[in-house]
């Protein structure tokens, strides 16, 4: 997840159930655009939905906009389902039905809003909440839109202007990465209802015509003034934004979502954006042989993975994350080195999106041959083997490690034997053990990744039992062998050692 101050404020406040009085817990939706009953789970107040084109993206901003209706004190119409399932000649949706779950105050309620023949039902029925939907409009330059090329030749001046306030000035300005001293939305004498941004630079002042698409599209975006306990819905969020821009968008959401407790979906293909998330707020959706997937708690990488077409080994092997893919890696190259350049590592993040992998690895879903890596710490599933040592990896790895006297990582990472055990012993006294490796690699003045690589390295190739790396690199061989791993295969566990250590004392003094 993202260290961003403002996600962690978003974080604290979320986990502390202190706010949020007006929540849209999941939707279901069926018989629409081939979805066929899956849920969608809103679980954190920022959730980004990422998946190919085609997955259905969309569909589930439009249904999420589609369960409510105006507040009776706004003059907004609001969303109907009709507004983007219209029947046109060549589609008709009939049995289509979007199920809900909101959540108001202390009370929750379920409901629907169903075609079951010629009209919808249900709209009357609908909760209150004010609504904002910013489609794939926004991205067009402003020439190309219509009425505003026309617009460009026959205004003559400027007959009134909505300008951002101090606050909205300031958000502009650090998404963007540049300070604007003043950004208005400009009404003409040639048309009163199409609006031309303007934004000045220093002594520099300028439109739209004459501004970047990425700039347009925040400006865009900082328009709408979502209201307090609102629900905010963005289609394609990092369109023309470059990374940092990107990041920046997603912290300036989180803090609005902390500061008015309101709800925010967007759709994305960025990794960056996911980046910024923690995991509960990443929904994919996984198009199979066997329908639709909806896959919570994914990694960025798995995420990009599964869109690219860039050409992959010829196998994929799912780990949680990046620590226990350096494991992985690392117990391939010690007992079976040929293997690891045929061999793809996709982390996938939570357990939980692991088993669901399982399961259709197990079914023979994927196209080319896979398998998938559970921390030790997890229980057996299907289509799953446990990496060695019955705990994570970092503690198998340290505790391991540590028996042996640190075995011969100091010349691994170039430290006396004194400070290397000292800085690994230290941290190991932290009560979250994803911290120990970054907390040793500080006080020994080396990279993260470093050190956990020549740990992982020391503890393969030295404690490791030859037995039990063996069921791990043969499983691999023969899925290059596109061999299919029986889905009862046998879980990988470590053995309790029982080593002696005095081999070890030598290299240790």
């Amino acid at each position: 997840m993202s260290n961003s101050r403002e996600m962690r404020r978003l974080v604290a406040k979320w986990q502390q159930n202190t706010g949020w009085p007006k929540r849209l817990d999941w939707i279901e939706i069926d018989g629409i655009r081939g979805w066929d009953g899956q849920r969608i789970p809103f679980n954190f107040p920022i959730v980004a939905i990422v998946g190919e084109n085609g997955s259905g993206k969309s569909t589930i901003l439009q249904s999420a906009a589609a369960v409510y209706q105006p507040n009776d004190d706004t003059k907004d119409k609001g969303w109907f389902a009709s507004d983007f399932l219209p029947k046109t000649i060549w589609e008709d949706v009939r049995n289509g039905e979007i199920g809900y779950s909101i959540r108001e105050g202390d009370a929750s309620k379920t409901s629907t809003v169903r075609k079951p023949g010629d009209r919808w039902r249900g709209n009357p029925e609908r909760p209150k909440r004010k609504v904002d939907y910013i489609d794939l409009r926004r991205i067009q330059p402003i020439v190309a839109r219509t009425g505003y090329s026309k617009l460009a030749k026959d205004a003559t001046k400027e007959m009134s202007a909505a300008n951002f306030d101090k606050e909205r000035l300031n958000r502009l300005s650090q998404i963007m990465g540049r300070q604007f001293s003043a950004t208005r939305m400009a009404l003409t004498d040639a048309d009163n209802n199409r609006i031309v941004p303007v934004f000045s630079d220093g002594d520099k002042t300028y439109s739209g015509y004459h501004s970047g698409a990425g700039q347009m599209t925040v400006a865009d975006l900082l328009r709408v003034d979502p209201e307090k306990y609102s629900l905010l819905l963005i289609d394609e969020i990092e369109t023309s934004l470059h990374p940092r821009a990107q990041r920046r968008l997603i912290r300036d959401l989180a803090e609005l979502c902390r500061e008015r407790d309101m709800q925010i979906i967007v759709t994305t293909h960025s990794p960056y954006v996911l980046a910024e998330l923690p995991l509960e707020a990443r929904v994919y959706l996984m198009q199979g042989q066997s329908g639709r997937h909806v896959m919570t708690g994914v990694s960025p990488e798995f995420a990009m993975t599964r869109m690219d077409e860039y050409p992959h080994p010829e196998c994929e092997l799912y780990v949680e994350d990046s620590r226990s893919e350096t494991l992985l890696r690392e117990i391939i190259v010690a007992h079976s080195k040929g293997l690891i350049e045929r061999c793809s590592m996709i982390p996938f993040g939570m357990a939980s999106v692991g088993r669901t992998l399982g399961i259709m690895v197990s079914q023979g879903r994927f196209p080319r041959p896979s398998h998938v890596f559970l921390d030790g710490d997890q229980s057996d599933a299907p289509g799953c083997s446990l990496l060695p040592g019955g705990d994570a990896p970092e503690r198998v790895v340290f505790g391991d490690l540590q028996s042996y006297a640190w075995g011969k990582l100091r010349d691994r990472v170039g430290r006396p034997y004194a400070e290397v055990a000292d800085a690994c012993i230290k941290s190991m006294s932290l009560t979250d053990h994803h911290d120990w490796v970054n907390a040793a690699a500080s006080k020994l003045t080396l990279p993260g990744e470093t050190l956990w690589q020549a740990m992982c390295a020391e503890w393969a190739t030295t404690i490791l039992p030859a037995d039990v790396a063996k069921p791990i690199v043969q499983l691999i061989g023969d899925l290059l062998l596109a061999q299919p791993t029986p889905v009862s295969s046998p879980t990988v566990r470590l053995p309790l050692f029982e080593r002696s250590v005095d081999a070890f004392e030598d290299s240790a003094r």
